[in-house]
């Protein structure tokens, strides 16, 4: 199983702060629960594996944070003093604990919600890259060649997107059936045609469907088809060419594009 496909677990660290001024997280409660333990900061600290200065810089700061002492000293030798929590610490610890379980219950829900769908449309949403058009679904074949490779994306129920690639590429993307993927066409690789009945083409992707919006420009326009199931194409063609075809929105039209003009990804 490669990085790609292992599941996308969800975490998150906790802290707490008041009026702006944080008192910490698991670790600094962590330390108050080993100073209430042990009766001591130097106890403590070996405990946790910090300095004793960096302990006691944690405890000032959560008591400025309080406005009102967490720990409290007793004086002692050298590092040796001992040091217990007030009432208001160990209310805080018992606070911080009922919180923190709360959002770990949390969490899990959220994970056992069909969130690897959500990050994975995240991803989607996020990935820049000059393709105007970009499919993203799951491998639904891979034919092998001597040379290239034949792999189908299958992006909707009625919806596929046929490439060519080298075999070299598709080994390099470790590329299997089931496997997530996305295809990217530049809009100059999409040629619009007029709905003929019966009509074949030597391009692999032909896809139907509704003109939504011409884009008129000095020399180009660009066209924008609904191809369904939420999905669209997007072509660069001659503002001749819009005229020639008499494309309207609102009515049908044909993308066409070459199996080898489309480029395939993984998910990183």
């Amino acid at each position: 199983m490669s990085d790609a496909d292992k599941a996308v677990e969800l975490s998150g660290n906790l802290s707490l702060s008041i009026a702006g001024q944080s008192l910490g997280g698991q670790g600094r409660f962590a330390l108050l629960g080993l100073i209430d333990a042990c009766g001591s900061i130097s106890q403590a600290v070996k405990r946790m594996g910090m300095t004793y200065k960096n302990a006691w810089d944690a405890v000032d700061a959560m008591n400025t944070a309080a406005g009102e002492p967490l720990v409290a000293r007793t004086v002692g030798g050298q590092g040796g003093g001992g040091a217990q929590l007030t009432d208001r610490g160990r209310d805080l610890i018992q606070r911080f604990t009922q919180i923190e379980r709360e959002h770990r219950i949390f969490l899990e829900s959220l994970q056992a919600s069909g969130l690897q769908d959500d990050l994975n449309l995240i991803r989607r949403i996020a990935m820049n890259t000059s393709a105007r058009n970009q499919f993203h679904g799951y491998v639904g074949s891979l034919v092998p060649g001597a040379v290239n490779d034949e792999v189908h994306i299958v992006v909707a129920p009625n919806l596929q997107i046929v490439a060519t690639i080298t075999h070299g590429s598709a080994e390099g993307l470790g590329l299997a059936v089931g496997k997530q993927a996305f295809a990217l066409v530049k809009a100059s690789s999409v040629i619009v045609a007029n709905v003929v009945e019966g009509a074949r083409y030597s391009a692999r992707n032909c896809l139907t469907g509704t003109v939504e919006r011409i884009s008129q420009g000095a020399v180009n326009d660009e066209i924008v088809l609904d191809v369904g199931n939420g999905c669209s194409v997007v072509a660069i063609i001659t503002r001749q060419s819009t005229q020639a075809l008499e494309l309207k929105v609102g009515e049908k039209a044909t993308a066409l594009f070459k199996a080898s003009s489309v480029i395939i990804g993984v998910p990183g």
